[in-house]
């Protein structure tokens, strides 16, 4: 099971966690959840005028073993308007545009899309269950 906790943070609201949303899925080969500006396709979905959020920016997939990866997908455009970072216990890397990077299997962290040009964040922490 991937369990999704997702908080929009704008300039003064940071620390807050009001309207924090919420996804899971099984462990299962195939099984997606994917987070973005589109409500069709997107199971935690951020404000419609964030466009530094693409309308489906992260992708979280379950491969053949149950284990999970991450996938920051490129966009229309051929530079980000963000940044995402993985957050692991004190290890954080920093995701390269259209990047797939293995989730820890049993481990839980954040992944946090930064907005380049104002003070706005989308913070997304996950529980993968061993």
């Amino acid at each position: 099971m991937l369990e999704l906790t997702m908080a929009t943070v704008s300039g003064a609201d940071a620390g807050a966690t009001a309207g924090m949303t919420m996804a899971e899925a099984p462990s299962e080969p195939g099984a997606v959840l994917r987070i973005g500006r589109d409500g069709a396709a997107c199971r935690l979905v951020t404000p419609d005028d964030w466009l530094f959020v693409s309308r489906v920016h992260l992708e979280f997939l379950c491969g053949p073993d149950g284990a999970w990866q991450l996938t920051w997908l490129r966009g229309s455009q051929p530079d980000p308007a963000s940044e995402v970072r993985l957050l692991v216990g004190e290890y954080a890397q920093p995701l390269g545009y259209g990047t797939t990077v293995p989730l820890p299997h049993g481990g839980s962290g954040e992944i946090v899309i930064q907005d380049r040009t104002a003070p706005r964040s989308v913070n997304v922490g996950f529980y993968h269950e061993p």
